[in-house]
């Protein structure tokens, strides 16, 4: 009975020497040769986007990318289409049938350019400032030289903000209080006369019946 229990303690402490034995003998998982990912490795998409997303002719925007390829130049493109009618802030434009027209560009003398670059950081992101120099829906398409990732994202550029209508002080509205002042005046000067001239009349009229 002794000889039982003392061979199940041993064949017990055998297998619990034996677990973490066994599990050091698993195969562990290897870092990457040469710094290159798993074959089964899969890259976040690139992501491009323009901030604000609507502005008015002569402000600025930012531009930021993501998830390209680490220091690399990026090719950013810039295509203009006109603007829809339906654009907040632009007042409809109709022909005679009823139809909206569609509302052309509008560029400044010294154009943005359509074509530039930026180079990414060793986390593949980047940043530029854009002034576009023209109105409409600008489509804005960055691609990776060394990577291929392409992204892209749309800007809507109004026409230049008009100062706020103030109606102006015309003759006609400042005529207006003048002569009913003028008037008023008038009438009381007419009252006063008037009554002037009963206290006389009164005075005088008193003095001959006497």
């Amino acid at each position: 009975m002794r000889l039982s229990r003392i061979i199940m303690a041993l064949t017990v402490g055998l297998a619990v020497v034996a677990v973490p034995t066994a599990a050091g003998a698993a195969p562990q998982p290897q870092p990457p040769a040469n710094g290159q990912p798993p074959p089964d490795y899969v890259p976040a998409p690139a992501s491009l986007t323009v901030n604000p997303a609507t502005i008015y002719l002569g402000e600025s925007v930012v531009l930021r990318g993501r998830n390209f390829g680490p220091n690399e130049i990026v090719d950013i493109t810039v295509s203009v289409a006109p603007l829809a009618a339906s654009v907040p802030g632009q007042a409809p434009a109709r022909r005679s049938d009823g139809s909206a027209v569609a509302m052309t560009t509008v560029a400044y003398p010294n154009p943005a350019p359509r074509t530039f670059t930026a180079r990414t950081d060793s986390l593949g992101r980047f940043t530029r400032h854009y002034r576009p120099s023209d109105v409409g829906r600008l489509t804005f398409t960055a691609v990776g030289r060394d990577s291929d990732r392409t992204a892209s994202a749309t800007l809507t550029v109004l026409p230049k903000k008009r100062p706020p209508h103030h109606l102006p002080v015309t003759g006609d509205s400042l005529g207006t209080p003048l002569k009913v002042g003028g008037g008023l005046v008038g009438a009381g000067m007419v009252l006063m006369l008037g009554s002037v001239l009963w206290r006389r009349r009164n005075r005088f009229g008193a003095g001959s019946a006497s």
